[in-house]
């Protein structure tokens, strides 16, 4: 007869269950005091706080985890640099489960060593010393909004652009205002209302001394803008000029009559234009490239080509594109590298190396391309955006990860110009509204050049 078990012996099953009483996790692994929400005194969860801060608990779970990695599964992480998707340094050859003696010398700073005063590895300690990557802010909110009557809702037009000056000009209806950044002075440079013609295009040249004005007669004019006289005019297209710019004294522009015309300012008026030949539709996009030696040109017939200072005709001609190119940047830090974008019926970013002619990267944005810019300062970007989005967008290259999104505008993002400094960007839209945004930043050793040999910095 089986007598029943005695309650005071312990009843043992098939499985090991450790005691877990003495261990310290509490002091390796600090967490933040748990606070009460207003559902009923229940605590906040760190998924409601993640939401909160996300960017600041996205670093910390990051280092957190990459903290366990090192303890548990043997990986080597010891500076914030070397936690990334692409490159992580483990020990394939260790096994999770398996325990040699041989291979855990006594060593004070490991947590197996009876010597250690951590409950972490060395590995560990160092990864949590070393100092964090500073977060990239970029404000969601325009810094300033200026009102712009007038200001046409039409693609094929470029109609802002800022000068090395700190002026921006603005092509309103009939007229072009210019507006200073370090006075917010507004002046009005030109009326075309009595030749009943309007403006279609505005270009500074690099001085910021002179300003292109293109009208929707096909015109070109010249204008000083410190006297507010005017210099010269171009009569060489016969339809609306909508792109213009400027290499040194060289002026190109861009029109319906699908010509691309050229001329140097100072030359005599009985010099005619020189007129490059290549688009079978209206021109709305005009780069040169920053060694002055190129110029890129995009069209309505979704075409973009190379020219160079002597040819005529294309040099390289690149037809991926679906719909018309004006989005046109060349990389200040890349030579060779020109970005173009396309419009609705495209709505990509392309990357073309044009040392030798080949396309690289491609990016769907899922909105028109209007506009594109490079940073001056670092291997970015800002693209502006039509339909159906209406949004601004900062991309890595060539990663070609999103930094950030910012929204304002109603209507479609169709201008954008850079500041001379290259930190802050206008954008306009059919909204009749500019916005002015923080974007990029300068690196400390280039906010001051406290070198010997500048002799701008002092006085002799």
């Amino acid at each position: 007869m089986n007598s029943p078990l005695s309650p005071l012996k312990p009843r043992y099953g098939d499985r090991f269950i450790p005691s877990r009483a003495g261990n310290t996790w509490h002091l390796t692994y600090p967490t933040s005091p748990s606070s009460t929400s207003s559902d009923g005194g229940r605590p906040t969860t760190p998924y409601k706080k993640a939401r909160e801060t996300s960017e600041n608990n996205k670093d910390g779970s990051v280092v957190y985890s990459c903290l366990l990695k090192n303890e548990v599964l043997g990986y080597q992480y010891e500076d914030n640099k070397d936690i990334s998707s692409t490159e992580k340094k483990s020990n394939a050859s260790r096994k999770l489960f398996h325990f040699d003696a041989t291979e855990r010398s006594v060593v004070v700073n490991e947590p197996w060593s009876p010597y250690s005063l951590s409950p972490i590895s060395n590995k560990s300690e160092k990864l949590l010393r070393s100092p964090k990557k500073p977060t990239r802010r970029i404000s969601k909110v325009p810094f300033k909004v200026l009102d712009a009557p007038e200001l046409q809702d039409d693609f094929y037009l470029n109609l802002v652009d800022w000068s090395s000056q700190n002026v921006l000009s603005v092509g309103l209806g009939t007229c072009v205002y210019l507006w200073s950044a370090c006075t917010s002075q507004v002046t009005r440079l030109c009326d075309l209302a009595q030749t009943e013609d309007t403006v279609t295009s505005v270009a500074w040249n690099e001085r910021g001394s002179l300003v292109a004005v293109g009208t929707q007669q096909g015109l070109v004019q010249v204008w000083d803008a410190t006297a507010g006289k005017q210099v010269s005019t171009l009569h060489g297209h016969t339809a609306r000029v909508g792109a213009i710019a400027w290499n040194g004294d060289l002026l190109s522009s861009g029109s319906r009559d699908r010509f691309i015309n050229q001329k140097d300012i100072r030359a005599p008026p009985a010099i005619p234009e020189r007129q490059l030949v290549g688009h079978r539709q209206e021109v709305c996009g005009l780069k040169w490239s920053p060694d002055n030696q190129y110029l890129a040109s995009g069209g309505n017939d979704n075409r973009l080509y190379v020219w160079n200072l002597h040819s005529t005709a294309p040099i390289q001609n690149y037809t991926e594109h679906l719909a018309a190119v004006k989005a046109i940047a060349w990389s200040p830090h890349h030579h060779g590298l020109l970005a173009s974008g396309g419009g609705t019926a495209d709505r990509c970013i392309r990357f073309w190396n044009t040392l030798t002619g080949q396309p690289m990267q491609c990016i769907d944005t899922g909105s028109q391309v209007c506009n594109l810019a490079w940073s001056k300062h670092s291997s970015e970007l800002v693209s502006t955006h039509g339909y159906s989005q209406n949004q601004i967008l900062v991309w890595k290259y060539p990663s070609l990860q999103q930094v950030a999104k910012l929204t304002g505008h109603s209507y479609r993002v169709l201008y954008l110009a850079m500041s001379p400094d290259g930190e802050a960007i206008v954008t306009g839209a059919g909204d009749e509204t500019l916005r002015f945004w923080n974007v990029f930043s300068k690196n400390r050793s280039q906010k001051e050049n406290k070198s010997s040999l500048n002799l701008y910095n002092s006085i002799r």
